[in-house]
């Protein structure tokens, strides 16, 4: 008889940490650092502890989820996601709940530099985007199990890291960063959306309440269709009404990119929407680091 071989401890917390969300992270840094260098206030101090914050956030939320979601019953042999440490035995919810913790404190040291820098609104935007991710699986009102998550996702994976990113670089908002992040939100939360979609089923059994759950799973196709449209339009509307120039259309580049991704929504389900999760974060990726150069230009 064989017996398994458990993972190398790197390998369970490099799983835990679901490296593959990071483009989330990191794409309204880079948008939102490229307008600050546009605008001549680029801050390299600022700009790499928004980076390591975001990126850590980002981190402690997916801890928190794992954490939250196995302890919710939500997690079960039958995930069609990425293995789930802590369902799968591989850690333990104390060793799990230890790390959110661990990627938190660490987010927060990110964020005491950058309040010395820009002062309390940070202090504002660190605690809400702390507590949201949390509030995301925990707390007596889970934002992903009450129909909230994709409007988390637009607002702290959009609208406030980028515009955030460029605040603590120029000290002031400009109405620019505020527009530029919409897109970049946009593309984030189709990530979500194609979770949801491929986790219908254990969604409902698991009593999660997500927008597909809800309004099922033609909405929600649907909604990633729109999201993806209304995210390739944004730049254009700004350039139209002469607020940015034509760099910023590089984005249109991804189409080729985007298209497929489309039409698998629309044309599979269950395991096989892993590779259109991973496909939306490279598109995010890719879109946000085109509309960076653009803005550059």
């Amino acid at each position: 008889m064989q017996t398994a071989v458990a993972p190398h401890p790197v390998k369970v917390w490099l799983l835990a940490s679901r490296l593959r969300t990071l483009p989330a992270a990191v794409a309204p840094v880079i948008v939102g650092t490229a307008l600050a260098i546009a605008h001549g206030v680029f801050a390299w101090g600022p700009a790499l502890a928004a980076l390591l914050g975001a990126c850590l956030i980002q981190v402690g939320t997916n801890f928190a989820n794992d954490y939250f979601d196995f302890k919710s019953g939500a997690d079960t042999a039958e995930r069609l996601g990425p293995l789930r440490v802590t369902q799968s035995g591989l850690v333990t919810a104390s060793q799990i709940k230890t790390a959110t913790a661990i990627a938190f404190a660490l987010a927060t040291l990110c964020g005491l530099y950058l309040t010395w820098v820009g002062g309390w609104p940070i202090v504002a935007i660190g605690l809400l985007s702390i507590l949201s991710g949390l509030a995301y699986t925990g707390g007596p009102f889970p934002l992903g199990y009450n129909g909230l998550g994709d409007l988390f996702v637009f607002v702290f994976f959009g609208l406030v890291a980028l515009t955030g990113t460029y605040y603590v670089q120029a000290l002031s908002l400009s109405p620019i960063a505020v527009a530029v992040a919409v897109p970049v939100g946009l593309l984030s939360t189709a990530i979500i959306v194609v979770n949801n979609l491929r986790d219908i089923a254990t969604d409902v059994v698991a009593g999660k309440r997500t927008l597909a759950v809800m309004f099922g799973r033609g909405f929600a196709r649907n909604e990633y269709l729109v999201l993806v449209v209304l995210a390739y339009l944004a730049p254009l509307a700004l350039i139209g009404a002469g607020s940015l120039s034509w760099g910023a259309a590089l984005p249109l580049l991804t189409l080729p990119m985007a298209v497929p991704l489309v039409r698998k929504v629309f044309t599979v389900q269950g395991p096989a929407l892993n590779a259109v999760l991973a496909g939306t974060g490279q598109l995010l990726l890719a879109f946000s680091v085109l509309l960076a150069v653009g803005l550059l230009l």
